[in-house]
């Protein structure tokens, strides 16, 4: 009833007494092309990313790409209740980007009672983690000074027609 190994339809696995042979690993440079046999090919393909230098001046900062790139993500977000994102709410109080690319949010709520208190800073957190460059978000919600309309970017009040 027992086939030879070439005639089963599966392999099974090896017996644990059984020594095992693992096959060796393909390298680049087994790979001969026959157009280019006589001549070795040049390895010129990552050239440029290995000599690039990185890029001059502090990574953070005031005033600097990534700040303005967090910026713009938490514009992106709009409160549930009110058809304005939480920037020009005045809901951020501050963004801060250090020299390690971590960005620390300061931030507050409309009230603590806020339907989404719970969420809006999680939501606040992930944003800003996930713009390009940013290693990672720390958001400080705070409640002094508690939330105003004074606080509301001009460009907000124009939207809910206080101006």
């Amino acid at each position: 009833m027992n086939k030879p190994q070439e005639e089963r339809e599966f392999v099974a696995a090896p017996a644990p007494n059984d020594q095992v042979v693992k096959p060796p690993r393909a390298r680049v440079s087994d790979v001969v092309d026959p157009d280019e046999a006589a001549a070795p090919r040049e390895r010129d393909y990552l050239e440029g990313f290995l000599h690039q230098k990185p890029a001059e001046g502090p990574v953070g900062g005031a005033g600097s790409d990534l700040q303005t790139a967090v910026v713009d993500a938490l514009k992106e977000i709009y409160d549930p209740e009110i058809p304005v994102n939480i920037y020009d709410l005045g809901l951020i109080y501050g963004v801060e980007v250090d020299d390690d690319a971590d960005a620390t949010i300061t931030m507050t709520l409309t009230t603590p009672h806020c339907p989404v208190a719970e969420t809006m800073p999680g939501e606040v957190e992930l944003r800003a983690s996930s713009v390009p460059g940013i290693r990672d978000a720390e958001v400080n919600l705070v409640w002094d000074p508690p939330w105003s309309p004074e606080k509301m970017s001009d460009e907000a009040r124009l939207e809910l027609g206080m101006l």
